[in-house]
């Protein structure tokens, strides 16, 4: 006879929504559960399988008695919010996934080490990373350049943690050795610069000041992150991040294992004029890149039929791209136009189911945190 063991979760779950992924996650590696004390607890049978748990669960602190592996990567944290670990924090960008709903989702969809997750609009990076962390190899794509290199930042930066700390002082101080020939080097102070710019920008600080106080902060959450890698022995994913449109995805028919996304947010957000000032910063006419914008181009109620025919082309190469029988995620919320709300929702659930994807599953979120801008929005799971 199996022996029952117990799970318990995080003390920060707070939400409907987080006990309904928690209880999804546990579930797609363990079927037979009991749910007790309040919600707080879970019993089920032992299987074999509890090393996994504490190496993929999102939401639990203990597994049989024991820390999981989420519990311990949450504390690596440079910030003083708990879904910011690692690299996660780097940069502020609006809209971000929540790591730890993105860890539960890839458990859901049952996508495994090894195999490749793929978001078509990854903004900040927060799925491939928590994919690489998780090691699950990943490809992130966007239009945005700024995207691109915040994801490659916290990405890769760990791979060039010491070449990063031996150009500190050319960077922070001007002086010391020459200017390096490593991308990935370059690319870390770009954007702790980018940074620098947004505390100037949105909070009147001073440049410089910030520039040398954020780098040093994130050159310690890269160390965090190499220290985090040896002592829990984490497995990482192979990440590559590329610069492109959603609408003509360059990837091979059938590739990917899983999907998981947060599409533009149409009107609610222009991403072109919330990161103006990094964008400038990084020598792009604003006027000119905002054209290449799903969301962004257009004026009035052509915005809307824009970005609805943008979003068809996406979400059919989306379905073209994922194996068969694999899940796709889609992250997306109701804006509201002149005083009413537009249900942008169910568009999106008729548009895939259109194209060939079945709906598994609508779960409504509840969203909280500094760069949002939504007060709720949807969690849809199609398959192919």
């Amino acid at each position: 006879m199996k022996e029952t063991k117990t799970l318990k979760l995080l003390d920060n779950i707070q939400f409907i929504y987080e006990l309904a992924l928690a209880r999804l996650e546990l579930q797609s590696f363990n079927p037979d559960l009991k749910v007790t004390n309040d919600f707080r607890e879970f019993e089920l049978k032992d299987d074999g399988n509890f090393e996994t748990l504490k190496r993929r669960l999102a939401y639990f602190k203990t597994i049989d008695g024991d820390y999981s592996d989420y519990y311990y990567l949450q504390k690596y944290n440079q910030t003083k919010s708990v879904n910011q670990y690692l690299t996660h924090w780097i940069y502020p960008y609006k809209g971000k996934f929540h790591p730890q709903m993105i860890r539960a989702l890839m458990n859901i969809i049952k996508i495994q080490n090894g195999e490749k997750l793929f978001d078509p609009f990854v903004g900040s990076g927060t799925a491939v990373l928590e994919a690489q962390i998780l090691g699950i190899n990943a490809i992130g794509l966007d239009i945005s350049p700024l995207c691109v290199l915040i994801s490659k930042v916290k990405t890769e930066s760990v791979d060039a943690l010491d070449e990063i700390k031996k150009y500190k002082d050319f960077y922070l101080f001007k002086k010391g050795v020459k200017e390096p020939s490593d991308e990935k080097v370059k690319n870390f102070y770009k954007v702790a610069e980018m940074m620098a710019h947004s505390d100037q920008s949105r909070r009147g600080k001073n440049f410089e000041s910030s520039f040398i106080s954020d780098a040093l902060k994130m050159i310690a959450s890269v160390e965090d992150y190499g220290n985090a890698i040896k002592k829990h022995n984490l497995k990482i994913g192979k990440t590559k991040i590329l610069e492109g449109d959603a609408r003509k995805i360059n990837l091979k028919d059938e590739s990917v294992d899983g999907i998981i996304t947060s599409p533009p947010y149409s009107i609610a957000l222009n991403y072109v004029a919330n990161d103006a000032h990094s964008l400038k910063a990084l020598g792009y006419d604003l006027e000119k890149i905002k054209e290449d914008f799903i969301g962004v181009r257009g004026t009035g109620l052509n915005k809307f039929e824009l970005y609805d025919k943008d979003m068809k082309k996406a979400y059919s190469e989306m379905y073209r791209v994922l194996k068969k029988n694999k899940y796709c995620v889609v992250v997306i919320g109701n804006v509201t136009f002149q005083g009413q709300e537009i249900n942008t929702t169910q568009s999106v659930i008729n548009c895939c189911e259109k194209i060939g994807f079945k709906t598994i599953k609508k779960m409504e979120k509840i969203i909280y945190g500094l760069y949002n801008v939504m007060q709720k929005e949807y969690i849809l799971i199609f398959q192919k």
